[in-house]
């Protein structure tokens, strides 16, 4: 998808960055519609492949977190607003037609609508680290509530280890806040003392966020999903209470978090939504962290999901930023890939770069750092080589944007949204590039030609099915939104490399350093990276944490008083070979 470029102004700082967030997606009159923050319209696909944007009209859309549900003939959406009452609108053709006002009456934060069997509808909402999620009745007729508000889930960080603040659940110490708040001023000359308050206190927060409620039922229990800690955070995730009534009292479900994913290139997998579609299977879309110019820079992610044989909501993410196929018809939500990455660490050239932004920030399976050309003018060029002539089935062009911080368009007005203000640019972008593979490094022929291409694809997937053989890869930039320097965070190439299978882990230790925090270990070897499995039973391994180079993982997302058993798998260029499950010590 492309994602929008927006202005924002708080307080004296003033960035430009691409995000969308937030996702609903939902299946309507047989196409499935995905509504994100930020993106000033929706998209629309006939197989989850495929999307087509479509601009919104007659709606709010500087208002964050919109929900959609059907509704009888109707797409309902709403936003977010803490400033004045929220409406709702609705919609029989939200591509061709116009949404009709249905005035509000009280405002909300994260709204998620929900219709039930039997015709009646209900409301949740909260977005806070002060307040719960709430829960009320709505008329169907005038979407006015039935009775008061209830509050329904609050946040626990002493029993529930997912939900406490920082990077992997660590907490930033004072000395790093006042870092990165120095960080944010030589960015920003301009910026306030009051906003680099503000700062201090989000960074520095060990209240976590709850939010982003989402409501499902499957074998009539009721589901409440929301997220939690924070939208910036590698472990921003979705958690599930359990209820057999619809405004509670709600029970944390067994498996918890369902949706996380702290590893891996593009971590993140909070505030999102839950759908079955047209064949049955269930998909989770959800919000990616990438964090470095805004920390509402982000992203979409979208995975198999799924209710087990005891009714514990699951999400696959083991692999979760890796390309797989989709067959709706015929899905096994806990398949493996089947093309592995051949990129991670292979030597890499560039025709320029800035320092420290060298060639090797694009091979290290992290979006938070990239390969930036030292001019921004076309042709400068991005190299890897895989070491070896590889089987190469795919291959993911992800570019960054590196501190555009651009004066307002002419014309352009921001507008309020909470405490900033904003501008989402609708204008058209192209991004525009020519992808080479070579066997020698002499001879180069074309994988894919964008050098024409209409499009603005910041994360473009080009999939050879059948198959080409290659050692180097290089993509020539040549043209960029702002015509700016490129900035390339991954050249991801992936398929099916030669030799053996990794060992199987040996010596893998676990430690429980508190009765939230489990320390895991193991010995190294040649695995290219290990995926860290875990689960309350042995058979429902549902989380994980991809990690390169290491052979230590602390789990600081566990629930307290829950039994924990944990795989490491290893994984290289030829395929994935699955270690032996173990209880965790107690």
């Amino acid at each position: 998808m492309e994602y929008k470029y927006q202005y924002t102004d708080s307080r004296g700082l003033n960035v430009t960055y691409r995000e969308a967030a937030d996702p609903s997606m939902i299946l309507f009159k047989g196409q499935y519609y995905l509504f994100p923050s930020m993106t000033a319209g929706f998209l629309v696909s006939d197989n989850l492949t495929d999307w087509t944007f479509h601009p919104l009209k007659d709606v709010p859309v500087y208002d964050y977190a919109p929900d959609v549900r059907v509704i009888g003939e109707y797409i309902y959406f709403s936003a977010s607003s803490k400033a004045k009452n929220c409406s709702f609108y609705r919609s029989k053709d939200p591509i061709n037609g116009s949404f009709e006002e249905i005035e509000g009456t009280f405002p909300f934060w994260d709204p998620n609508l929900f219709l039930d069997d039997d015709g009646r509808v209900y409301f949740y909402w909260g977005c806070s680290n002060v307040t719960p999620l709430y829960g009320v009745e709505l008329n169907p007729e005038n979407m006015q509530p039935i009775g008061e508000p209830i509050a329904l889930v609050q946040s626990n960080i002493a029993v529930i280890g997912y939900e406490r603040n920082g990077e992997n659940h660590v907490p930033r110490p004072p000395k790093e806040v006042e870092e990165m708040v120095k960080n944010h001023v030589k960015m920003n000359p301009g910026a306030t003392e009051e906003f680099l308050q503000i700062i201090r206190k989000s960074l520095g927060n060990v209240d976590p966020y709850i939010e982003g409620a989402w409501m499902d039922k499957h074998n009539g229990k009721y589901y409440l999903q929301y997220s939690a800690p924070g939208t910036q955070y590698n472990v921003y995730a979705d958690g599930v209470y359990i209820s057999d009534n619809p405004l509670g009292p709600f029970t944390l479900a067994k498996n918890n978090p369902y949706s996380y994913k702290p590893g891996g290139f593009l971590p993140g997998a909070g505030h999102g939504s839950t759908m079955e579609d047209k064949h049955g299977n269930v998909w989770h879309s959800s919000t990616m962290r990438v964090s470095v110019n805004h920390i509402f820079e982000r992203r979409i992610g979208l995975w198999p999901a799924g209710f087990d044989q005891d009714g514990e909501l699951f999400c696959n993410q083991r692999y979760g930023d890796w390309p797989f196929q989709i067959d709706q018809a015929a899905l096994n939500p806990w398949n493996n890939p089947e093309w592995m990455l051949l990129s991670y660490r292979k030597p890499a050239k560039a025709s320029s770069f800035e320092e420290g932004k060298d060639a090797s920030k694009a091979t290290n399976e992290n979006v938070q750092t990239w390969w930036k050309a030292a001019s921004n003018r076309s042709g400068e060029w991005f190299e890897v080589d895989l070491k070896q002539v590889c089987d190469v089935r795919a291959v993911q062009i992800n570019f960054a944007d590196d501190q555009l911080n651009l004066p307002l368009p002419e014309g352009a007005t921001l507008q309020q949204v909470g405490q900033i203000q904003r501008y989402l640019d609708e204008r058209k972008h192209v991004t525009r590039w020519l992808l080479e593979g070579s066997v020698d490094g002499t001879e180069y022929f074309v994988m894919e030609d964008k050098s024409e291409a209409d499009t603005d694809l910041p994360h473009d997937l080009v999939v050879k099915e059948g198959g080409v053989k290659a050692r180097y890869i290089r993509c020539t930039v040549k043209e960029l939104p702002f015509n700016q320097n490129a900035c390339i965070s991954g050249l991801r190439v992936f398929g099916i490399g030669e030799g053996e299978l990794p060992k199987r882990v040996t010596g893998v230790q676990t430690k429980l350093l508190s009765e939230l925090d489990l320390s895991v270990t193991w010995d190294n070897d040649d695995a290219v990276g290990y995926n860290v499995l875990w689960g309350f039973t042995p058979d429902k391994l549902y989380h994980s944490h991809m990690v390169f180079g290491v052979n230590q993982l602390t789990i600081g997302a566990l629930i307290k008083g829950e039994p924990v058993y944990v795989r490491v798998d290893s994984f290289n260029e030829v395929g994935i070979t699955e270690g032996e499950v173990r209880k965790a010590v107690e």
